[in-house]
């Protein structure tokens, strides 16, 4: 039997129960030879880069945040073993966007009967002292970025995605405007922004949406959106209309793809990546990497 590695963060949003685990392990085993992997001691991508060389396929369960991290241990170490993906989170927008379930046995299942498809991949370089890093599908600063790393597990798991949505709600009145210089492909935008972020998805923090047809997530482009500062309450209304409507042509709010781009700011600036926190950085560099990993759906 092929050998596969099931990585399970038990710290994730909504956890896996016993019983939901012995299912997946029951089902996988079915199919190949499995070995469980539990984050502790040694980190979702520390287990991904020391052990994936001896697999066959990568499973991770976990929230979006685990398989961030399990796709950058799998990076780092060169591999190329398709990744299956086992939702576990509480936003779970990779899943929302692939349409994975996020009940385990029918995600288990997936695994077993889908097949592999390519994915870009983000990697990003900040001017702060996280350094350079992968990720799947969003690298943002600004409104309700910081939602996911500042609401508590424990809040996490008992109000679910509504703790999000109460976070960002109780962070709109905080925010604040950030001078940037954005440069994408070489054409420069420069402004006062309360969100910016660099998207390979349709859904972010279930919040946003992306129209699935104008979305490719192997194309080698991003989906760059950047909101402007409103200036008034018609300004408002009209970044609301268009976050509602997915419409992202009006003044206030822009939609436009690209497979390189660069921020700079006159100060640090708070950034999320892939619902974690991703440091303060005065200057971030974002690079596609063209189907980096493939991805079982």
């Amino acid at each position: 039997m092929r050998n596969l590695m099931l990585i399970i963060n038990p710290y994730s949003g909504r956890r896996l129960s016993k019983a939901a685990l012995g299912t997946v392990v029951s089902q996988l085993g079915n199919s190949w030879a499995v070995t469980v992997y539990f984050a502790g001691q040694y980190s979702t991508e520390e287990l991904a880069y020391k052990y994936s060389k001896y697999y066959e396929i990568c499973v991770c369960a976990g929230g979006d945040g685990t398989l961030s991290s399990v796709v950058s241990g799998l990076l780092r170490a060169g591999s190329v073993v398709p990744v299956g993906y086992i939702p576990a989170g509480t936003a779970n927008d990779v899943a929302v966007t692939l349409a994975l379930s996020k009940d385990p046995a029918t995600a288990a299942q997936t695994i077993i009967e889908g097949r592999p498809i390519p994915l870009d991949i983000g990697s990003f370089t900040g001017s702060g002292a996280d350094g350079s890093r992968s990720f799947v599908y969003i690298a943002a600063f600004g409104a309700f970025t910081g939602v996911s790393y500042s609401t508590t597990q424990s809040a996490k798991r008992a109000l679910g995605h509504f703790a999000y949505v109460l976070g960002g709600l109780a962070g709109m009145t905080s925010i604040t405007a950030r001078h940037a210089v954005v440069e994408l492909d070489g054409n420069v935008i420069e402004g006062d922004f309360i969100f910016g972020g660099v998207v390979n998805s349709t859904s972010v923090a279930g919040l946003v949406k992306l129209d699935p047809e104008y979305v490719d997530l192997a194309d080698g482009l991003f989906e760059v959106i950047l909101v402007k500062r409103p200036l008034s309450l018609a300004d408002f209304m009209d970044i609301m209309t268009s976050i509602a409507n997915r419409s992202y042509k009006g003044d206030n709010v822009q939609l436009i793809q690209a497979k390189s781009v660069k921020f700079m700011f006159d100060d640090d600036v708070a950034w999320t990546i892939d619902g974690e926190n991703g440091g303060a950085h005065k200057q971030v560099e974002i690079s596609n990497q063209h189907e980096a990993i493939r991805i079982i759906v």
